[in-house]
């Protein structure tokens, strides 16, 4: 048998090259494939990839059809089917294709295929012993069990790529399987993954657990969510973003015309103390709608405010008049936010503003976005148009995300292999060029996904961001999170060691050799955290840190904030023997192996603070340090989930002095999901359903009160108490704000696992960004008030009261106006591809009735075999009809949906 399999493959080898193949084998026979006399050519593989038809399809998320028999009555898992279609035949056997699989396959539910996890969300899917090759046409599934659920088509990682060896064992070429790559809705122009089957099954595909009460946000569950908001065009006349502390209409209110441009009175700019250039970037601002500078336009007056005027950096009044525009403010921000107020303030339909009075400050001193370009890079252009737009809405920290397990991305000068390999991602298993593909990177590396800034860049970016009062806070997250570093510190190493240069390899080695720890991370990595009892780590931070110092310095603005990262560090020490070493013998008191994390925290907390730097990290890592041994003007970022106690960990950093900053994920991550869609592109561990409303409704000052609103990730009400708690030695364990603190502000996070591209990074952002600004800067009336004393809340408290409720649902109403007739257009002129709302409707008795979250935008529906008519009002149709938003300019169309 085996000599006549020989003589066929052969023979189908022959047919192969000719793209014709044929298998003469019987399914119920079992060839060897190491015995075949075949291997693989170039051309072979190139042919296979690119007709090879892949289908990924979620099948199930109930534990009791997805888990093994003997699971756990808590254990969480799911069931994939990956359909694998030949249109030709193929009996070699000997290839290996790679797939990202961002929750671990725990098994594999057939019998012709084998999967194992390589790294990270790396899997290797390999034919056995059993697999009979491809035949034309017939579809082979691949079905496996994988650990926790899968609640989104974007689950499903793009860039699958197939590997084999030539006649001389030598590995050819990788190639994508073309029809795993994502493409590109030409209406939306979001990226889309034709691989991915569609849900259908809202229990089996998109319940998370029995107790799951959220629901799909199909078309009528929109429609009714909408249906609290209606177009009011009296508001927009004067409406603007953020909402500012006062505003007085004037008596009688008219309209000022700046059709024939502004003239800015530069010598009174000067003679406040304010340089042109200084304002110069609101100034650009303002003309890109259409108001330039011009000496016939309407007059604008500078000047410096009085001692008496609050004098807190941002603030500023604006006076506009029939005649004249003055602005004055007490530094350049100030000047810069009057006339962002005035951009915010104009109607496009004419160029006019209306006559009144504002006199401004912001709520918060730290107004911030977090952008992660690790795992995914973000261009430098898509960096300076989101500093552009964060300036326009008067926020004013950046935090960027540079280095973690999936890239590097900032050349540091003296050490290349940052950049040189950290950087990319590529089929490289030695990671001496590359380090491995992840999140669907593929094979290459010259692809958008991969990248840096080089140090010209980042001074640039440093540069914009000054000129726009941005501080530009940089972060390489440490000790976990660092796999991008240590594998080029690693490469590094070796180039050094080969030449016998071994005291220059050892200077910034991250990892200790001889660590035979075994752990694996959140992203299951067990390679990613530095070594932190090893002096040549602590060298490696002062490098990194003090280079970055240098960018700055030349791009004119100080480093004054550093982020370390500090978060979710799985500990890759405790079998070293240099950390044994160091325990047995340190002089920082140091005398378990537990310890070091925080004293790593600590070390390099100090380091910043002696270079004038403050230290910053994530809450998880900041709350392991002993708080005596900290800086006392620490920055701590809370990414605690308020459904879960969230308020514990901030209201306990705020009472230590640090400047803490909310980043609660359920309403300040951007990465996860506007709507409770399986469409919808994002993460979704803390929330399934974080649209702009949501992140308008925060009540920032006060966590807990917020349980009063909200629903938990599954749709249910959750309570969060906030009384004292100690334990039975009379420790505090949690409580509440001590009276006279409270957080230093808010930041927003764009995080990058599945935001591939910068158009999927604006998509995310915006508008929810706007919304950020708004809660930054300005504190509503109908926020519930902090209870010192300490409180129990939940949806039946009542602190929110009904007039609260009333005056929220006033102020969305306004705002929602504003975006839907307003500010959305001015993105649009600023080249932003935010997201255009999906769109609500239900058929009643035959008639279609629309609405949409941003009252203004213009709608569209089709019905089957017609063109897409404009909505005015409920109209006669056949179900089933599409429906859609269209953007202010018409250039761009929001998702379609289908109302039956």
């Amino acid at each position: 048998m085996k000599t006549t399999w020989a003589l066929s493959a052969i023979m189908m080898s022959l047919s192969l090259a000719a793209c014709s193949q044929s298998n003469t084998q019987s399914n119920t026979q079992s060839p060897d494939p190491v015995e075949a006399a075949v291997t693989w050519q170039q051309s072979q593989l190139n042919d296979f990839a690119s007709q090879l038809d892949v289908k990924y399809r979620i099948v199930t998320n109930i534990p009791e059809e997805a888990c093994a028999e003997d699971a756990k009555a808590d254990e969480r898992c799911f069931i994939v089917e990956i359909d694998l279609t030949s249109s030709t035949d193929l009996a070699l056997a000997d290839w290996e294709i790679y797939f990202s699989q961002m929750r671990p396959v725990k098994a594999v539910l057939n019998d012709q295929f084998n999967i194992e996890r390589v790294k990270g969300d790396l899997h290797r899917l390999t034919p056995n012993n059993n697999f009979t090759g491809f035949k034309a046409g017939e579809t082979k599934t691949v079905r496996f069990r994988g650990e926790s659920w899968l609640l989104s088509e974007v689950d499903g990682m793009p860039n699958y790529y197939i590997v084999a060896k030539d006649a001389q064992g030598q590995e050819l070429q990788p190639q994508i399987i073309a029809s795993t790559m994502v493409q590109v809705d030409p209406e939306t122009g979001m990226e889309v993954r034709p691989y991915v089957e569609e849900f259908v099954d809202a229990k089996r595909q998109y319940q998370r657990t029995e107790q799951d009460k959220l629901v799909w946000a199909k078309p009528e569950v929109l429609f009714k969510q909408n249906s609290a908001v209606a177009v009011d065009e009296t508001v927009v006349s004067y409406s603007l973003l953020p909402t500012p502390k006062t505003q007085t209409l004037a008596d009688n209110p008219k309209k000022v015309s700046l059709a024939n441009g502004v003239s800015l009175d530069k010598q009174s700019l000067l003679d406040a103390g304010i340089e042109y250039q200084a304002i110069e970037a609101a100034v650009a601002r303002l003309a890109r709608l259409g108001v330039t500078e011009n000496e016939a336009g309407v007059k604008v007056r500078f000047s410096k405010a009085d001692k008496t005027t609050d004098s807190e950096a941002g603030s500023y009044q604006l006076t506009i008049a029939n005649d004249a525009i003055s602005i004055t403010a007490h530094e350049a921000s100030g000047f810069s936010y009057g006339i962002a107020s005035l951009t915010s303030l104009l109607s496009l339909n004419d160029l006019t503003v209306s006559t009144m009075q504002i006199e401004d400050s912001p709520r918060y001193q730290y107004r911030g976005m977090h952008v992660d370009v690790s795992r995914n890079f973000h261009s430098k252009q898509f960096m300076l148009d989101l500093i552009d737009q964060m300036a326009a809405y008067k926020l004013n920290k950046l935090h960027l995300h540079m280095g973690d397990d999936e890239g590097w991305r900032l050349e540091i000068d003296g050490l290349p292999e940052l950049t040189d390999v950290g950087s990319k991602r590529c089929h490289d298993f030695s990671e001496t060029r590359c380090i491995l593909p992840q999140l669907g990177s593929g094979p290459n590396s010259d692809t958008p996904v991969n990248g840096f800034y080089s140090m010209a860049d980042y001074v640039e970016l440093v540069k914009y961001a000054d000129a726009r009062q941005i501080q530009v806070i940089p972060s390489m997250d440490m000790p976990g999170h660092s796999r991008a570093a240590i594998k080029a510190m690693d490469v590094r190493y070796k180039n050094l060691m080969a030449q016998g240069n071994e005291t220059a390899a050892k200077e910034f080695l991250l990892t200790d050799a001889q660590d035979t720890t075994v752990y694996s991370s959140v992203q299951y990595y067990d390679d990613n955290t530095l070594n932190v009892c090893m002096e040549s780590t602590y060298h490696f931070v002062d490098k990194v840190v003090s280079e970055i110092a240098k960018l700055h310095e030349k791009a004119g603005q100080p480093l004054t904030t550093y982020h370390i990262g500090a978060d979710e560090t799985a500990g890759a020490w405790l079998e070293s023997p240099i950390c044994e070493a160091f325990i047995a013998d340190n002089e920082y008191g140091i005398t378990d192996i537990k310890q070091v994390g925080a004293y790593f925290i600590e070390r390099v907390a100090n380091m910043l603070a002696d270079k004038g730097i403050q230290p910053g990290g994530w809450s998880d890592g900041m709350s392991h340090t002993n708080v005596a041994k900290m800086p006392g003007n620490s920055q701590s970022n809370i990414w605690d989930v308020i459904a879960h106690k969230g308020h514990q960990r901030a209201h306990q950093q705020v009472n230590h002095g640090w400047a803490t900053v909310l980043s609660n994920p359920e309403v300040l991550y951007f990465d996860f999901p506007y709507e409770a869609d399986p469409k919808e592109h994002g993460y979704y561990w803390a929330s399934r359903a974080t649209n702009s409303q949501k992140v308008f409704s925060f009540m920032t000052d006060n966590l807990p009160a917020n349980a009063e609103q909200w629903q938990d990730i599954e749709g249910n009400p959750f309570e969060a108490d906030d009384r004292k708690v100690v334990d039975e030695n009379g420790k505090l364990i949690s409580g509440p704000i001590q009276q006279g603190k409270a957080v230093a502000g808010i930041q927003g996070q764009l995080w990058s696992e599945t935001v591939r591209s910068d158009q999927t990074a604006e998509y995310m952002i915006y508008p929810r960004l706007l919304m950020l600004a708004e809660r930054a800067w300005h504190k509503p009336s109908w926020e519930v008030p902090y209870q010192y004393e300490g409180q129990v809340y939940n949806q039946h408290s009542g602190f929110f009261t009904e007039s609260m409720r009333a005056q929220q649902a006033k102020d969305w109403q306004k705002m929602a106006n504003h975006l839907g007739q307003k500010e959305l257009a001015k993105l649009e002129k600023a080249g932003i591809e935010y997201r255009i709302p999906t769109v609500g409707a239900v058929i009643n008795n035959g008639l279609l009735e629309m609405n949409v979250a941003f009252p203004g935008l213009a709608l569209e529906y089709k019905e089957q075999g017609k063109q897409w008519q404009v909505y005015a009002e409920p109209v006669k149709v056949s179900a089933p009809v599409e429906v859609r938003a269209i953007s202010p300019d018409g250039k761009r169309k929001g998702r379609t949906q289908i109302v039956n």
